[in-house]
């Protein structure tokens, strides 16, 4: 792609397959001759045109002109509801989510972390799994931040689990639910988009929808991979071995179900006797460990507890301490009352008002 009229073709194809280019040239406030000259390089887009098109087409405007994406657009992934009866895909609360994802990008911006170079992620659950380490489930979001640079976010308000890239940064989002095994598997999900290169605006539908299966793909190697399974004796295993395993493995009880029929056909005994009832049930009946405090009780915890990564909540520290920056975000980043935010500010030097008079010639 060499021209801006080129790229307009482009994302024609990609996102709007079939449409008629006199219909888009209305949309846009354009004669069809003159869309038709701009497409072939004989008169220029305007930018008030660029623009139109930019949100008509669902485009980066920065890529439209200049032929390489915005790095410091806000671009994400989401993990949809999948209805394993209809096999339909969607995000309901999309828009409502998407206000907490740019209030979520707003601290990376205000917090001013200089830029990381986006290096690939491996694209392969196998060696992102042995990246991350022995028994990595626990310490997940800890993990892939020590050992790939990907920051791990919590927050109530949120529907699903997102990520996204914003300059250099690579983010996953998740709701603060207190369902650790669904995080888990939102994260591994989130890190397949990332891995895989999905974030990506204009898709149509069924790219979509390829791109959300791949992720879940990816999750279920990571999670759940051929190797952890195979050495299991599933037949002789009984509720408390079943209990443990969920455990250590950090899934719940569908997943589990749901990647033995997929790789086998069919279930054990035990698993099959439990499919479908509640993990947290089989848990709390049948694992059992000697420890003086309640460990189920602490990961849920711990998975419905407000989360940003520490380098970014110091940065905001260290603007407010500067006077660069106010209380309101950090505030929000911790789910307190700014007035509840005990900081170092600078103070605020008195002024006389006869010298500001003067200063101000009146």
């Amino acid at each position: 792609m060499t021209g801006i009229g080129e790229r307009v073709l482009e994302q024609v194809g990609r996102g709007r397959p079939g449409a008629l280019h006199r219909d888009i040239a209305e949309r846009v406030g354009m004669t069809p001759d003159a869309f038709s000259r701009a497409l072939n390089g004989k008169r220029a887009f305007s930018s008030i045109e660029l623009a139109r098109l930019a949100d008509e087409l669902d485009a980066d405007i920065h890529w439209l002109i200049t032929g390489e994406p915005d790095p410091h657009r806000l671009v994400v992934a989401a993990r949809h509801r999948f209805d394993h009866e209809t096999g339909r895909r969607d995000v309901p609360d999309r828009e409502a989510d998407d206000q907490v994802l740019r209030d979520v990008a707003l601290t990376y911006s205000q917090g001013g972390l200089p830029g990381k170079p986006v290096c690939r992620l491996p694209a392969t659950a196998d060696r992102i799994r042995a990246a991350l380490g022995e028994d990595f489930v626990r310490p997940f979001a800890d993990r892939l931040e020590a050992r790939f640079g990907v920051d791990v976010v919590r927050v109530a308000e949120l529907s699903t689990a997102y990520s996204f890239t914003l300059g250099g940064h690579r983010v996953i989002v998740l709701p603060a639910t207190g369902n650790w095994f669904w995080e888990n598997w939102s994260i591994a999900h989130e890190l397949g988009h990332l891995a895989l290169a999905h974030h990506d605006q204009g898709l149509p539908e069924v790219e979509r929808d390829r791109h959300e299966a791949a992720a879940n793909a990816f999750a279920a190697d990571l999670l759940l991979p051929r190797a952890l399974l195979a050495p299991v004796d599933w037949d002789s295993l009984d509720a408390a071995g079943l209990a443990e395993i969920l455990w250590q493995w950090g899934v719940s009880i569908d997943a589990l179900a749901r990647r033995l029929n997929a790789l086998n056909g069919q279930l054990p005994p035990i698993v099959r006797e439990w499919a479908g009832q509640p993990t947290q049930r089989l848990l709390r009946r049948h694992w059992a460990v000697d420890a003086s405090f309640d460990e189920i009780t602490l990961r849920m915890d711990a998975a419905a507890r407000r989360r940003f990564p520490l380098p970014l909540q110091e940065a905001h520290l260290a603007g407010i301490e500067s006077g660069t920056l106010g209380k309101g975000t950090l505030a929000w980043m911790l789910g307190i009352d700014p007035d509840a935010l005990e900081v170092d500010v600078p103070a605020v030097p008195e002024v006389d008002v006869d010298d500001l008079s003067a200063a101000l010639g009146l």
